[in-house]
């Protein structure tokens, strides 16, 4: 019985020891975790004496730790009314007094793991060695010492669990001196007992009245140094968008073609002024083509020139013709009033629609050549 014991108190130790390591757990202060209780309740001897007819009330009271989510460790003091069960009647009310030092392993998250907080039922075994007192009248008081072992069945009352209401069946084994070994954790030497308590444990430094789960680390700090990072992040992707919408626009834009070519054969020199569909006003963008064939006039007196105008095949005949003689005057008449050219230096005509170049928009040009 004796070995059986033992090897259970171990195995459960080792259980319990595992099922800390596995837990992921706040860390506690030594004056976390604590709690107090009170309880009240029957006992009988073991053996020998009829179960409820002999059955004597028995109160104690307890102080614990719980030092991890399947482990605590508590100190147990029990006072046992006058039993008068043998045919002896002590005159003193409290007969006898245990005192025992326990391990409570807790089933409940041993087997099922911690969330957290104590779940609303629980269940718990305990053991652990004791010392047993009796009081006589006079000086004939007799010490003993104790096993005790026993179940805790826990209701954990409300959201915090400061409360619990506990039913503890245990028995209580004699240890018997060396040379008496066959009386030691034997039946007829123990008590049967059973009390009903009431628990209460304290508020820890976490601010809950148990164990509590690790928490993560705060974010906030993270969340400061990446602020900069995730500004930056938008601001390149916002500029990315506006590139691909520039570039999106770039590529519907249709093409403006200007062209300068200079044919060195008796310094001949041809510019291209393109025109918008329909349009005979010359653009801000092709007046450095109009500045060019002024400059080459005036630097070489002698250079006259001939300003062909020409039209896109949209429109009708009439139409064409006309927008093509209008654009060769209006490069005409920016070279006579803008930039002082002789009007007999200058020969505008008109086209109609122009085949120089493959796409047909690109035709909406006039072409200067000069010729000295």
């Amino acid at each position: 019985m004796k070995k059986i014991f033992l090897s259970t108190m171990l195995a459960g130790a080792a259980i319990a020891a595992n099922a800390q390591s596995v837990s992921s757990i706040s860390n506690s202060k030594f004056f976390d975790n604590w709690q107090v209780g009170v309880n009240v309740g029957g006992y009988t001897p073991t053996t020998g004496y009829p179960f409820f007819k002999s059955t004597r009330l028995n109160f104690g009271v307890e102080v614990g730790k719980q030092i991890s989510p399947s482990f605590r460790l508590s100190a147990d003091g029990v006072a046992y009314i006058n039993n008068n069960v043998a045919g002896y009647r002590n005159p003193l009310v409290i007969e006898h007094t245990n005192v025992a030092m326990l391990g409570n392993f807790n089933l409940s998250n041993i087997f099922a793991g911690y969330k957290g907080a104590p779940r609303t039922f629980e269940v718990e075994v305990f053991a652990g060695p004791g010392w047993f007192h009796s009081y006589y009248p006079g000086r004939n008081d007799s010490n003993e010492m104790t096993v005790k072992a026993g179940a805790n069945f826990l209701l954990n009352l409300g959201a915090s669990k400061a409360w619990a209401i506990k039913l503890s069946p245990s028995i209580l084994y004699g240890l018997t001196p060396a040379d008496q070994q066959a009386h030691s954790l034997n039946n007829n030497n123990s008590i049967t007992q059973a009390s009903l308590g009431i628990v209460y444990r304290f508020k820890g430094s976490n601010g809950a009245h148990h164990i509590t789960a690790a928490q993560a680390p705060a974010a906030p700090v993270v969340e400061d140094k990446s602020g900069p990072l995730r500004e930056e992040l938008r601001d390149a992707k916002k500029r990315i968008h506006e590139l691909e919408e520039e570039l999106a626009e770039a590529r519907n834009r249709k093409p403006e073609v200007v062209e300068t070519k200079v044919v060195e054969t008796k310094r001949t020199l041809e510019s291209v002024v393109t025109f918008a569909q329909g349009k005979t006003i010359i653009a801000p963008s092709q007046q450095p083509n109009v500045a060019r064939i002024a400059t080459y006039m005036k630097k070489y007196p002698k250079s006259k020139v001939i300003i062909k105008g020409f039209a896109s095949p949209e429109g009708s005949v009439e139409v064409n013709e006309r927008i093509a003689k209008a654009r060769a005057e209006a490069v005409k008449s920016v070279l006579v009033k803008q930039y002082k050219i002789d009007g007999d230096r200058i020969v505008a005509e008109g086209e109609g629609v122009g085949h120089m170049f493959s796409e047909p928009d690109w035709n909406r040009v006039s072409i200067a050549t000069i010729k000295e």
